[in-house]
């Protein structure tokens, strides 16, 4: 592999001192417009970048926004291409930060924190934060927020109105057996998804029946157990709304190692309308939020912080809606 050019290569190409290229780069007085033009084109020519971090020690500023996540699974790769988009036009570079190499625990924002403020990015951006707020320097925002009061700006989905539409999607169908399998109890989003599911069946005179709730933590095979448990009641649902599209794979995928069809013998629905959602055999019917407008809202939002304004709203909420595919049909016998 060719060795990175140095800053020194640069001095010797262009028959200058170090502190002369250094002043170059950095648009300084002191050096002839001649002088300058011959070493950026040099720079140019040779590939050579300065270091972020010695730049950061010297401006105290990098030029990085960093994006935080606990794992880079379908959500979080569509947030990172809505950040993407929205620095495209900007003069910062995009960092995408993963945690779960800490050991994946709650609280790894505050490591991740440490490691990078100050020295390799100027904000962040943190994505289902695990905590509620975190001690920085750094302007920061979470998508899809810790449940509690935040003192950091949000962005994050109407989560309530997307379960109502979800759940009375289900109703209308025919359903009346709905089980719900809720993401993380320590997010706002999955608190707010049971509400909506809670608030479709009182309106529809379904009574809630807690035997119907299971934990799924918005991961695939977190999810595994408890619709197993679910599917297992004698009498059992026939439709099930699951806080992310990840879960609703899962339950499929249980469904149908106990010989049940979907949608024939089960309906399900999910949330989110990741990539893999349209791909999947039957493809998922599900809510669709939108996942790259929220990063690209969040970054708008951090680069004004960055710019040293204030925005009018700091907690925004953007409109989710139904997308019906084909894994939610009529219960068996309707």
């Amino acid at each position: 592999m060719q060795r990175r050019p140095t800053i020194h290569d640069v001095a010797l190409a262009a028959g200058v001192s170090v502190a002369t290229v250094s002043k170059a780069v950095n648009g300084r007085y002191g050096i002839a417009p001649e002088t300058a033009r011959r070493v950026l084109e040099l720079v140019e020519e040779m590939g050579y970048e300065s270091s972020i971090t010695a730049s950061s020690m010297r401006s105290r500023r990098t030029g990085v926004v960093g994006v935080l996540v606990a794992d880079f699974e379908p959500f979080s790769a569509e947030i990172l291409k809505g950040v993407g988009v929205a620095l495209r036009d900007s003069s910062y570079d995009l960092l995408a930060y993963s945690g779960t190499h800490q050991g994946g625990y709650d609280g790894w924002e505050r490591k991740s924190l440490s490691r990078l403020s100050g020295t390799l990015i100027d904000g962040a951006i943190m994505v289902t934060p695990t905590v509620v707020t975190v001690p920085a320097e750094i302007p920061m925002v979470a998508i899809d927020p810790h449940t509690g009061p935040a003192d950091l700006p949000t962005v994050e989905s109407d989560n309530f109105a997307g379960a109502r539409e979800a759940t009375r999607h289900l109703i209308e169908l025919g359903h009346r057996r709905i089980a719900f399998l809720a993401g993380r109890s320590d997010l706002r989003s999955s608190i707010r998804r049971q509400d909506g599911y809670r608030s479709a069946l009182a309106d529809a005179g379904i009574p809630f029946d807690p035997a119907l709730v299971g934990i799924g933590r918005y991961l695939q095979e977190t999810a595994r157990e408890p619709a197993m448990a679910l599917l297992s009641l004698r009498d059992r649902p026939t439709a099930i709304f699951a806080a992310n599209d990840l879960s609703a794979l899962g339950i499929i995928d249980v469904a149908n190692s106990m010989g049940l069809s979907v949608p024939r013998d089960l309906s399900v629905i999910g949330f989110d309308d990741v990539p893999e959602a349209s791909r999947f055999n039957p493809p998922l019917t599900t809510i669709r939020q939108p996942m790259q407008t929220l990063g690209a809202t969040a970054a708008k939002l951090l680069l004004a912080l960055l710019d040293g304004e204030q925005p009018k709203e700091t907690h925004l909420r953007l409109p989710t809606r139904l997308v019906r595919r084909g894994t939610t049909a009529p219960p068996p016998g309707a």
